[in-house]
C-alpha cells in the first residue's frame, strides 16, 4: 500500500498505482483496445484552502479566487469587481499574509490546514485500506485543486467517487461551492465516474459525541475551569439566511445537541459567530462583541470551541486563539483558551470514517 501524499509527488492515498483493473479480468478486451482502469471506489476529502505562501502575491492569488466566488460574495459582479480589485486586493493581502505568518508550519512550509488535511486523508486511507478504497484530498481554493484530484482518482480506476466537503453545517458558500466545482469537472469528462456528495452532518450523533469527547478532553487539560464555553461558528451575511440558507439553523442545532450531550445548562455553552467581513449585517451575536461584553461584565475565565471547523486554520488559530484571547484580556478577562478542532485526532478520525462508510454503503 502507498500512503504517499499528493504534495510529495505520490498517487492518491490508499493503494498502489499498479492495482487498478487495466483490462477486463476475463481477458475479453478486443485486440488494440486502449487500456482502461475501472472498478475502484474513491473518497475525496475537501476543505476550504490556504495560500501557498505568506508573501503578497501568493495571498493575493488565493484571496482573489476565494472572494470572486459567486457563492461566497453575492454582490452584483460589476460592482464587486471594482471593490475587489480596487480596494480589497490592494490592502488585504498584506494583512492576511501577516496573520498567516503567525501560524505558518515552517517545518513543512505550508499552512496548518494543509498539514492537517493531509494527515486526515492518510489516516482515513489506513482505516479503509481493507475495503480497497482510494483516498485523496483537495482544497476548494488554492492547491490541491478539486478538479485535478477527481481526474487523478479517475485515472487510478475510480469509477465511483465520494466527494466529501468537511463542513458539518451546510451553507451555499461552503458545501455547495465544493459540489459546483466537482460537477463542473464532470462536464469535461467523457467517461464520468458516479459521484456521491457528503451531506451536512450537523446533528449526526457520532459528530456530536466527537465534539463532546474533544471538548471534555480539552477542558481537562486546562489549568483553570472556565465559567462558560463559547461555541464560535464562521459567520455569514444575515440576508443569506433570509434567502433560505439553513446554516444558522444547523449551527443552533449543533450547539443545542452538544449542550444536551454534556448535560450543561444553556448559560454554560453559548453560541456566537466570527469572521465578519464588510459592513453588512451578519449572523449574530458577533464573537468579538460577545467576548468583550463577557469580560466587561465580570467573566474572568473563558474557553472557546469552533464546532464548524473540521481542522484548525487561520480563523481558529489566529482569529480565535490569538486575537480572541487578546480581546478578552484587554477587556478585563484573565484566563482564556481555544480548544483544538477535531483535526486528525481519534474522535475526529472516528467521525470521518463513520461518514465515509455511511455514504459508501452499497459501494463497499
Amino acid at each position: 500500500m502507498s500512503l504517499a501524499p499528493y504534495v510529495d509527488g505520490g498517487e492518491p492515498l490508499g493503494m498502489n498505482a499498479e492495482s487498478p483493473t487495466d483490462t477486463d479480468s476475463s481477458g475479453h478486451m478486443p485486440a488494440g483496445h486502449p487500456p482502461v482502469r475501472f472498478g475502484r471506489v474513491g473518497v475525496l476529502l475537501v476543505n476550504l484552502g490556504s495560500p501557498s505562501g505568506t508573501d503578497y502575491r501568493s495571498v493575493r492569488r488565493y484571496l482573489k479566487q476565494f472572494l470572486w466566488d459567486r457563492r461566497v460574495i453575492e454582490v452584483a459582479r460589476p460592482l464587486w469587481w471594482l471593490i475587489l480589485n480596487g480596494i480589497v486586493l490592494s490592502t488585504r493581502p498584506q494583512k492576511t499574509g501577516h496573520a498567516y505568518r503567525t501560524i505558518w508550519n515552517d517545518e513543512r512550509d505550508e499552512a496548518p490546514l494543509i498539514t492537517i488535511s493531509r494527515a486526515q486523508a492518510e489516516k482515513l486511507a489506513a482505516r479503509l485500506a481493507g475495503d480497497g478504497v482510494v483516498v485523496d484530498w483537495a482544497m476548494r481554493y488554492g492547491e490541491p485543486a478539486i478538479g485535478e484530484r477527481i481526474e487523478a482518482l479517475k485515472g487510478q480506476g475510480c469509477d465511483r467517487i465520494l466527494v466529501a466537503p468537511l463542513y458539518p453545517q451546510y451553507a451555499a458558500a461552503t458545501t455547495a461551492t465544493v459540489n459546483d466545482v466537482a460537477f463542473d469537472t464532470l462536464k469535461a469528462m467523457r467517461w464520468q465516474p458516479a459521484i456521491r456528495t457528503l451531506p451536512s452532518y450537523h446533528d449526526d450523533p457520532v459528530y456530536i459525541d466527537a465534539l463532546a469527547d474533544s471538548l471534555t478532553a480539552g477542558l481537562a487539560g486546562l489549568d483553570f475551569e472556565p465559567e462558560l464555553v463559547l461555541a464560535s461558528f464562521h459567520g455569514l451575511p444575515r440576508d443569506y439566511l433570509d434567502k433560505g440558507d439553513p446554516y444558522h439553523c444547523h449551527c443552533q442545532k449543533t450547539t443545542r445537541l452538544l449542550r444536551e450531550t454534556l448535560g450543561w445548562p444553556e448559560e454554560r455553552l453559548k453560541i456566537c459567530f466570527q469572521s465578519r467581513f464588510g459592513k453588512a449585517e451578519w449572523l449574530q451575536p458577533y464573537f468579538e462583541e460577545t467576548v468583550t461584553d463577557l469580560a466587561r461584565s465580570g467573566t474572568k475565565r473563558l474557553a472557546v470551541i469552533m464546532p464548524g471547523f473540521s481542522a484548525d486554520c487561520l480563523e481558529t488559530l489566529e482569529e480565535i486563539a490569538m486575537r480572541g484571547g487578546e480581546t478578552f484580556r484587554e477587556s478585563g478577562g484573565e484566563d482564556y483558551a481555544a480548544i483544538a478542532c477535531l483535526n486528525d485526532s481519534e474522535p475526529g478520525m472516528r467521525l470521518i470514517e463513520h461518514l465515509a462508510r455511511r455514504e459508501l454503503a452499497g459501494w463497499i
